[in-house]
């Protein structure tokens, strides 16, 4: 779908009603999802500091051929928001994505997954492989090559704000000054595309940040990251994966190395890479169509 400016004006107005709104009730947390179409279920999980929103070309695209189905994670949005950090710990997040296919009605589905919505992906897949067609990954690493290359000083230093959001109330009020003006910040400081981020398209991020809560729940992904990463070397991720994999990255990530997508011949046995030049962490909404043309030709090979 080819978005001219004054469509996208048009368009920034009726996002919202293009899509059904649900709620579902499942692992003892309501979840808001968006869907449009029918047939074989798509899901779409987001990343920080997004919502569904963020897979809005996706939704539009893919609804044509498919039951397309974006999540507002737990802690994101129109979502609950349970307190604690251990409200946020991975294997909860892995029965939130589950219960949500089941309340659909359906056994299995092509999940995609984009930064921390990839997180939960991949152990999604390697816990529960039998409810997955595919499994296309967009800028977020396989946990077990994130883990080893957290050791490489390069990394680490793109990887600061994971360091900097263990700490308590701090990150939270420098997020919020001026009205969230961080989450703008977020979304703009590690592009050089901003013009491919309308004013309005931000506004709507910073509205979400600002609900009750919302940023400490966000953040709270993060504050289990450090729980989660010691336990890889004697989990599952050590096998390989035999889910069909694409993952698509943007070769202009200013937060995750490239390098994160080499030898990935040792985790997975069944995949495919697609780098896009010249394109940031902010894949999906950036290159919206080639990202698009590059799922559609690997489901079509399935």
């Amino acid at each position: 779908m080819v978005v001219t400016k004054t469509k996208q004006k048009q368009l920034n107005k009726e996002w919202y009603s293009l899509f059904e709104h649900e709620y579902v009730r499942t692992n003892g947390v309501n979840l808001h999802i968006v869907k449009k179409g029918n047939g074989p279920l798509i899901i779409f999980l987001h990343g920080f500091p997004e919502f569904w929103y963020s897979y809005r070309h996706q939704l539009l695209d893919f609804s044509k051929d498919f039951t397309a189905v974006a999540i507002d994670n737990r802690g994101y949005n129109e979502s609950d928001k349970p307190v604690g950090v251990d409200s946020y710990r991975l294997e909860e997040l892995v029965k939130d994505v589950k219960g949500i296919i089941e309340y659909l009605g359906f056994e299995k589905c092509t999940l995609v997954a984009h930064d921390l919505g990839g997180i939960i992906a991949w152990q999604l897949a390697y816990s529960h492989p039998e409810i997955l067609d595919n499994l296309i990954i967009l800028n977020c690493p396989h946990p077990m090559k994130y883990s080893r290359e957290l050791k490489n000083p390069t990394q680490i230093f793109k990887s600061w704000y994971i360091y900097f959001f263990q700490l308590p109330i701090i990150p939270e009020f420098l997020i919020s000054i001026n009205n969230f003006q961080g989450i703008e910040e977020i979304f703009l400081k590690i592009t050089e595309a901003k013009h491919k981020f309308e004013k309005s398209d931000l506004e709507k991020y910073r509205k979400m940040a600002s609900k009750e809560n919302g940023i400490t729940s966000m953040l709270n992904y993060y504050r289990n990251v450090f729980k989660f990463l010691p336990l890889l070397e004697k989990s599952n991720m050590n096998k390989k994966l035999n889910v069909p994999t694409l993952i698509i990255w943007g070769e202009d990530d200013k937060v995750l190395s490239k390098s994160l997508t080499y030898d990935m011949g040792e985790f997975l046995s069944n995949f495919e890479i697609k780098y896009i030049p010249d394109c940031s962490h902010w894949v999906q909404q950036e290159e919206p169509e080639l990202v698009n043309q590059y799922i559609r030709e690997f489901l079509n090979t399935k």
